[in-house]
């Protein structure tokens, strides 16, 4: 249903749990910012990066507690998934757009494009696209580490992670060849990786998401799972090869701002529940190095 935009002035933007849905949804705070439309965003993962959005007004996530008294003030909510992080909203407020139809579609273009394409359609924003603004602080340098390679070994699903073992394998291949590859994980994580120091690459300590992305704008590289982290390289610019279990997910939810590279490790299986149990066992670590060589032509 096409909002009209002269009726709407004040909006609340909630995020969901993941750092990727948050990252794709700013697009939408930046479009509706840009029109003169006021946006208030709720999320954990953006309040983090609040220095990088600079210009935007964006509070920590929101609970259950007088929802509906704090959106009240709101004349339209906006969520991405109908039951993350709220189900019931449009019982809680007379006007919530929910946008599960806009990831649930067929369609060849990507979240961002796919977001970026809501604001005009739907809001009528002629200028719409899917930059989301992020804007790194004062005192980093672009991809001031060349040979850097960020390595993201883990994802929010055990069904999204390549082989712990490969991931080893080929931060050793980029080691031996020049490189310094560096595993990136959360703090939780970060004993399960210990052991890569033992074989000369780095495991930095990033103890927040804000750090994470420092670090990451200054990395020349990066390669990992289908992940938040990967949108977030992506978003800053540094050149990014995806892996993926399938390639109908990697259609629509691949890192889409940047230079990048998908590697769908089932393609070749006849079914999803195949693709999406035996794609980690099937991509080799020849595969990946092979996609990183071209992604490096491509960029250069």
């Amino acid at each position: 249903m096409r909002q009209a935009i002269q009726t709407v002035t004040r909006v609340a933007l909630i995020l969901s749990p993941a750092v990727g849905d948050s990252l794709l949804m700013m697009t939408v705070a930046r479009n509706l910012q840009k029109h003169s439309i006021a946006v208030t965003v709720f999320g954990q993962h953006a309040h983090a990066l609040r220095d990088w959005f600079p210009g935007v007004d964006i509070q920590a996530e929101l609970g259950d507690d007088h929802l509906a008294h704090k959106l009240h003030r709101f004349d339209t909510v906006i969520q991405m998934h109908s039951n993350r992080p709220f189900a019931g909203l449009d019982r809680m407020h007379p006007r919530v757009i929910l946008l599960d139809h806009i990831c649930r579609a067929r369609s060849s273009e990507s979240m961002a494009d796919r977001l970026a394409l809501f604001c005009r359609d739907e809001f009528g924003l002629p200028d719409a696209g899917k930059s989301n603004g992020i804007t790194p602080p004062p005192g980093l340098q672009h991809r001031n580490y060349p040979l850097r390679v960020a390595i993201h070994p883990t994802a929010s699903t055990v069904d999204k992670r390549w082989l712990a073992s490969r991931f080893v394998q080929l931060g050793v291949e980029l080691r031996d060849q020049g490189f310094s590859p560096q595993f990136v994980v959360a703090p939780h994580e970060r004993a399960d990786w210990k052991h890569v120091e033992r074989l000369g690459m780095a495991l930095p300590d990033l103890s927040s998401l804000d750090h994470v992305a420092a670090w990451l704008f200054e990395c020349g590289w990066f390669i990992g799972n289908d992940s938040g982290i990967g949108h977030l390289a992506s978003n800053l610019q540094i050149p990014t090869l995806s892996l993926f279990m399938r390639r109908g997910i990697a259609r629509t939810w691949r890192p889409d701002w940047g230079t990048g590279r998908v590697l769908i490790g089932g393609a070749y299986l006849p079914t999803g529940r195949l693709k999406e149990r035996y794609w980690k066992y099937l991509l080799s670590v020849g595969k990946v190095i092979q996609a990183f060589e071209q992604l490096r032509a491509n960029f250069s």
